[in-house]
């Protein structure tokens, strides 16, 4: 087996890694969230346009042309 002696610079590098994060953590953003005060408004103004084409066959065209008294 292989003796291994502790190594002296694991403790130093620990403390300045942990330092180093917390450092980090301490400049992190704060984010608030909040309600709003007045109300939410929603303007829905819509126009609605209903086009309705009416497309005959040929037959049924010719068959009203003969017979405009059908309808």
């Amino acid at each position: 087996m292989i003796d291994r002696a502790p190594s002296r610079g694991a403790a130093p590098a620990l403390a300045a890694g942990l330092g180093l994060s917390l450092a980090a953590m301490a400049c992190t953003p704060t984010i608030r969230v909040e309600a709003p005060r007045e109300p939410i408004v929603i303007n829905l103004n819509v126009k609605i346009d209903q086009e309705v084409r009416l497309k005959l066959d040929r037959e049924v065209s010719a068959l009203i042309a003969a017979n405009p008294d059908i309808f």
